[in-house]
Formats: structure tokens, sequence, C-alpha cells
């Protein structure tokens, strides 16, 4: 296409010339800080007129030409462009037609292509519900959200496993989205529902996902993932990237969780958040389900329960979890938010912690130098007194029952430095 006279086409007919006297109150008024809608209803023009004459130092009695328009063969260039070598971006349209010697901005291509664009979005978004039979798929995915515990605000992690035919939903709280939290959680919803889906769907998660190769559309499971799977017998899929309408039921289960099972709720420990989500699973269970019209646990109970396989007559390890952590200066390490203590010789020396289903377990080299019961509870202080031995000159024990006087001081003794008496 050359570039000629007909790029730009101006309109058929000009803008009638304003008066100047009405060019002198247009501008009298807006000098009086009156609105310019005011102005265009006050002086008989319109509001687009009052823009170009207080914008433009245009001489009164002067006539305003209106903006010239694209021609329809550039425009034509233009949506070609859009919707073929620029991939829907008006950005590189731009840069296209500036290339080819027409210099347009960024605004007027949008306004060009927007029926394109609107199409290009309905396509994107446009999905199609698939329905899997009774027993085939768990959908599962993490949300999180902060909820007050105790009075103070704590970041919690919400696994969410659906049924995909019954809708059935599971919920379970961690303090973190490890590869061993999701392991457990998923577990955790096998036994729930008293059965083994034959597909496991999961997104992207770096704990489940590792990489995937685009030409062949191959997965890369992470191998704890792939383990624990196989220990199941049960088959793992992951959605595709920036589609996670894949697993749209878990998507919209994480966002029933913490909109209708949590919203702003507070609770005086995780123990008791806990709680409130196994009472609550069950009246989700219950109601009436937007897509099937039916209850979950009616679908449940009718359809999918004899679909599942047996669970393993034998439990199957959940949490082989082990991080590096270095020793604070108060001879703790943090787990989560949890701190636990560990001798304080190890101050400032780096020590393993296993993390187990009940325990914790500490290893400074080969030795394990603590162990303790596993908490869940945020914030808390898992303390071993034994680990302090040395640093006192009593025991601990000793020390917070002991009195001033049995230090070697009595009271008298500071009321008298108080009072300007000997030192």
């Amino acid at each position: 296409m050359e570039i000629g006279s007909d790029l730009l086409v101006s309109p058929a007919a000009e803008v009638p010339v304003v008066d100047g006297d009405v060019v002198s109150a247009i501008r009298a008024l807006a000098a009086r800080r009156i609105g310019k809608r005011t102005i265009a209803r006050e002086v008989g023009v319109s509001i687009n007129t009052v823009r170009r004459y207080l914008r433009q130092p245009i001489p009164a009695g002067h006539q305003v030409r209106a903006p010239r328009r694209w021609s329809a063969d550039w425009r034509r260039e233009a949506r070609t462009l859009y919707a073929g070598i620029a991939a829907g971006n008006a950005v590189v349209v731009r840069r296209l037609l500036a290339d080819r010697g027409l210099g347009v901005s960024e605004r007027t291509i949008q306004r060009a292509v927007a029926d394109l664009r609107r199409e290009q979005r309905a396509a994107a978004l446009a999905t199609v519900r698939v329905e899997t039979p009774p027993g085939e798929q768990l959908q599962i995915d993490f949300g999180q959200k902060r909820i007050a515990i105790a009075g103070v605000a704590v970041r919690i992690f919400l696994l969410v496993a659906v049924l995909s035919y019954s809708r059935r939903l599971f919920v379970k709280a961690f303090l973190n989205q490890r590869g061993d939290d999701w392991r457990e959680g998923i577990a955790a919803a096998f036994v729930h529902f008293g059965g083994v889906p034959r597909v496991l769907l999961g997104d992207n998660a770096r704990a489940l996902v590792l990489g995937r190769d685009r030409a062949t559309g191959t997965v890369s499971f992470h191998p704890a993932y792939l383990g624990f799977c196989r220990d199941w017998d049960v088959q793992p899929r992951a959605c595709a990237p920036y589609r996670a309408r894949t697993k749209g039921k878990t998507e919209a289960g994480v966002k029933f969780v913490k909109r209708n099972g949590l919203a702003e709720l507070t609770f005086e420990s995780f123990a008791a958040l806990e709680h409130h989500l196994t009472a609550w699973m069950a009246v989700a269970d219950q109601r009436r389900h937007g897509t099937t019209r039916e209850a979950p646990s009616v679908r449940f109970e009718r359809d999918e329960r004899v679909q599942l396989r047996p669970l393993h007559a034998r439990a199957t390890p959940r949490r082989t979890q082990r991080l590096r952590r270095r020793v604070a200066l108060d001879a703790f390490v943090d787990v989560d938010t949890v701190r636990y203590s560990v001798p304080h010789r190890l101050v400032r020396d780096h020590v393993e912690v296993a993390v187990s289903d009940q325990q914790v377990e500490i290893f400074h080299g080969t030795q394990r130098v603590a162990i303790h019961a596993r908490s869940t509870e945020p914030f808390t202080r898992v303390v071993d007194p034994q680990h302090y031995a040395g640093l006192w000159r009593m025991e601990p024990a000793a020390v917070a029952t002991a009195s001033l006087a049995g230090l070697g001081r009595d009271l008298a003794d500071y009321a008298a430095i108080v009072a300007g008496g000997d030192q």
C-alpha cells in the first residue's frame, strides 16, 4: 500500500465559525472558574467547542477544524496486523505502522480493534465444563488467608481438595505450603473421604511440578510427589500453565472456604481453627450445590463412595521434611513460626531439623541434640529446660522461685541506695 494524500481523510464539512463575542464569553466564564458544561449551556455551543477554544489559542472569529480521521484502508491494515503478526498487541501494530510511514497513537489503534479485542477476551474466558465419573478425580489447591489467632494476625495456608463428581470438600490448615504439607494434606483428604480416587489434579506449584516440555506436553513431577502418588496408586496430573480454570472446582472451593468457612472469624488457638474447619466441612457438604443442584453428601453416598478405591491397610509415611536452620542467640530454631529450643552451646551454629507427623528432631552433624513434640500453634515456644543448663548459677526452676534475698541482697538494700545511703 502506498502512502499518499489518502492516508488520512478530512471530514466532508468543517465546523462553522464561532462568533468572536461567544469566544470571549467562553473565556471570561472559564476565568471565573465556571464549569465547561455550564458554559456550553449558557452560550449555546457544544462542550467540545468550549474545550477547543479553552485548550488552543484560537483567535475569535476563526473556525476550528474537526480532527482528521483514519482512512478505511489503513484501518483495515491495522486490524489485519493486530489479528496476524502483531499477535493481539496494539503496541506492536503501532510500531509496524510507523515503519510504513504512518504515525498514529496506541489509543487510536485500540479503538480501531476494540471489537477484535472483545472477541479474543471472550474466547480466552470461555470454558467447557468437563464432568468426570464418580471416583475418578480429586482436585487439589492451596489458598492463603490472614486470620487472627490469639489476637495476632497469622498467615494460614489452606489445602482444599474437592471430589470432582460429588463436589464433596475437604480443607486442612497449615503454617506453610511445602511439599510435605501438600502430601500430608492430600493423605488426610483420602482418609476423610474414606477412599482413593484414580486421578489427582493439581496446578504447577514447585512442590508438585519441576517443569514441563511445552512442545510435547510432558510434565516432570517432583520426585517426592511422584513417589507419594505411587505409594497411593493414584495418577498425578497438572493443569496447563495459566489455565487455573482446568481445576475450577477446587479454585471455587478455595474461595468458598475463605469467604464462607472463615470470613473474618477469629480463633483462640490453631487447634480451635482446626476444630472449626472440621465442623464447617460437615455443614458445607449438606448445602445444595449451584451446579449439580444436589447436596455433595447426597451425591457422594449415592454414587461415589463405592467407586473410590480402598485406603491402604498400612499407613503410608506422609511427612519427611528436613530443614537447615541457624540457632538463634536465645538457643531456638524457628519452624513455621514455632520455636524449638536447642542446647545453648550450639548458638549461631547450623543444625538440621527433621519434622515428622508427631515430633521434631534436631541434628548437629550426625548427632541428635534435641527432640520435641511437634506443635502447630503459631508463635509458641517449645522448651527443654536442660538445654539451658550451665547458663544459670542455679537450675532454671529454682531461679524462677528464688527471692532477691536468696540471690544476695534484700529489698532494704536497694531502698537505701535510692534514698542516697551507702552503696
